[in-house]
């Protein structure tokens, strides 16, 4: 009896982990460790939006990263003055450790002096990142 009262407690708490996880994967928010950090375009390996710029770190076995390149694409081609640019984490491991990057895809959302205004970690969506370009300008 207490062995399947302990399995139904480890499968609660793991579900619950599950869906925390899964609400909280994608989500575009503001952290306090971004205040005051700067992107100039010579350190990303690209120009900066005139706007804002939408900055994915990605590696080559990320299936999401694949997604979230397409929906970055469609939103910079969609919001003038916008700029996306990927970085390959791997080849980039001082700007991973410098900005804290714990997976991929993350997301970074630039303003037009390059300035971290928030991130996303896991796939956003369009509608989010559209919202926080709001932000960035």
């Amino acid at each position: 009896m207490t062995g399947i009262v302990v399995c139904l407690a480890v499968l609660a708490a793991a579900s619950a982990f599950g869906v925390v996880q899964r609400r909280r994967s994608g989500r575009v928010r503001v952290r306090g460790r971004d205040e005051g950090k700067r992107l100039r375009s010579d350190r990303l390996g690209g120009e900066l939006g005139t706007r804002a710029t939408l900055v994915q770190f990605s590696t080559a076995f990320c299936a999401p990263c694949r997604a979230t390149r397409r929906v970055l694409g469609e939103v910079a081609a969609m919001v003038p003055g916008v700029a996306h640019l990927e970085i390959d984490a791997e080849d980039r491991l001082d700007l991973v450790r410098e900005l804290d990057i714990l997976k991929t895809p993350t997301v970074l959302v630039l303003d037009a002096d390059g300035r971290v205004v928030c991130r996303a970690t896991g796939q956003p969506r369009k509608a989010d990142v559209i919202a926080a370009l709001g932000e960035a300008v």
